[in-house]
């Protein structure tokens, strides 16, 4: 039996046929379209200086997830939450205060320690050695400098271990070493700092002789965080770059692929257990109690 196709039928195959390979090749263009993907750093405002030691890590992720890598840093953890809470940053850099945020909050992904256990780090409450302040109560009705909201050894700690207390004011410092140039000057009457920020900014007021009031509890140290809006293929892929990254290339980025992750579940409670204080840091005084509810009439 002779089976006979028309003109018509042949030409509407042939149509299908080309549409079909049109939408391949489209979907085939779409999946070479690189990701961008953005890391996320806080710099201090030091500029290019601290994020030279980044620009090997973001060509090195760049080609082996072939994305579009754009390096952001912030200079302050204020600036820095607020992009971790908008969910801007896909890979980020975050010291303790931050990391605690992001992983209790906004349910991001922690990859690696950025430090050996060794390596953990403690807030001090710093004054001028000649000061009459011996002890943490000795800063009842006194001026302090805190860091920014989101840094643990500026602000969660030093708040936690200041519980109770009614402070003439608390000022605000956008750095660390704003918070030595403070105390320095008598602007205020003590300051709240990391050990490590400490030892590196103190030699630049070398005609101040500091005292360290008091030593906090141990910090857990930072980890590198990945935003739980990437795509989890992705995110396989970010994880298995950064473990079999050379080791140079790791070391300047400042994790440890070998390294433990920290488990963040106790400082977490302690961010929460301070949260209730960040209505009166701003008051003057400032109480460093929660506020009462209402109390019904």
């Amino acid at each position: 039996m002779k089976i006979i196709i028309s003109p018509r039928f042949f030409l509407l195959i042939l149509l299908v046929l080309i549409g079909q390979l049109g939408i391949g090749c489209n979907a085939k263009q779409t999946n070479n379209i690189p990701n961008r993907l953005t890391i996320g750093v806080v710099s201090y405002g030091e500029g290019k200086v601290s994020l030279d030691k980044y620009e090997r890590f973001k060509d090195y992720i760049g080609s082996q997830t072939r994305s579009l890598i754009e390096l952001e840093p912030a200079y302050n953890e204020l600036q820095a939450v607020a992009q971790i809470q908008r969910k801007r940053w896909d890979i980020v850099f975050a010291a303790p205060g931050l990391a605690a945020i992001a992983i209790g909050k906004e349910l991001y992904i922690p990859l690696f320690s950025m430090e050996g256990v060794s390596s953990r780090q403690r807030s001090l409450l710093i004054v001028r050695d000649e000061q009459p302040i011996k002890k943490i109560s000795d800063l009842a009705n006194k001026t302090v400098a805190l860091g920014e909201t989101g840094s643990a050894a500026g602000y969660y700690v030093p708040l936690y271990d200041l519980y109770g207390l009614t402070l003439a004011q608390i000022r605000s410092a956008p750095t660390p070493e704003t918070v030595l140039e403070w105390i320095s000057n008598k602007t205020v009457d003590a300051g709240a700092i990391s050990e490590q920020d400490f030892e590196l900014y103190q030699r630049k007021f070398a005609t101040t002789k500091f005292r360290i009031l008091h030593t906090s509890r141990w910090i857990p140290p930072g980890v590198v965080l990945l935003a739980p809006t990437v795509e989890r293929n992705q995110q396989q892929q970010i994880q298995k770059a950064m473990n079999d990254a050379p080791a140079d290339i790791a070391a300047d980025a400042g994790y440890v692929p070998a390294a433990r992750i920290p488990n963040y579940t106790e400082f977490i409670k302690l961010i929460e257990k301070v949260k209730p204080l960040e209505g009166r840091v701003k008051q003057k005084p400032a109480t460093l109690l929660p506020e009462k509810p209402d109390q019904p009439k």
